[in-house]
């Protein structure tokens, strides 16, 4: 019986331990939210209202695309990205034809392969804080996003001025 009765020293011990182990286990939790919910995504805005269009969580590569039909060749091209931090660097580009608009001559650096009938360029040096679209009134903007196909008209409307950041 002795033993369940404890000194009022040792029960203020006791209270003590309890309350530094609850105040570690918010901690933490707080920690695993703010990793978890607060990891970077791919913010699409009206650029003219400020308007969320759409916010995709961004996976560990951090790749995403948009695709659209170039306005002078009117041949698809498209422009792949990965995220540094909350930069936006570009990986490559692909399309299917040269001509007005078109990348013909390569940096230093920068590669030119085929793929089947497309051509890609890789190797580029840039990166940006963000991306600015103007969304297609004749054929669609597509985002490629997560195993997921966005049509960035249906979105955000035709001819929408729209700004892709990191948040």
């Amino acid at each position: 019986m002795q033993s369940l009765l404890r000194s009022p020293k040792s029960t203020l011990a006791y209270g003590i331990v309890l309350n530094l182990i609850l105040a570690a286990l918010v901690i933490s939790g707080a920690v695993i939210y703010v990793v978890h919910c607060k990891s970077p995504a791919l913010e699409i805005r009206d650029s003219v209202s400020g308007k969320v269009c759409g916010k995709w969580p961004l996976r560990k590569t951090g790749e995403f695309a948009i695709e659209f039909v170039h306005s002078v060749n009117q041949s698809p091209v498209r422009e792949t990205y990965n995220t540094e931090g909350r930069m936006i660097r570009l990986v490559s580009v692909r399309f299917f034809s040269f001509g007005a608009g078109m990348q013909s001559d390569l940096e230093e650096g920068q590669t030119m392969s085929r793929d089947g009938d497309a051509l890609v360029i890789t190797g580029y040096n840039a990166s940006f804080r963000e991306l600015n679209y103007i969304v297609g009134t004749v054929s669609d903007h597509l985002l490629f996003i997560n195993g997921e196909t966005v049509s960035l008209r249906s979105l955000c409307g035709k001819n929408a001025h729209i700004t892709l950041r990191i948040r």
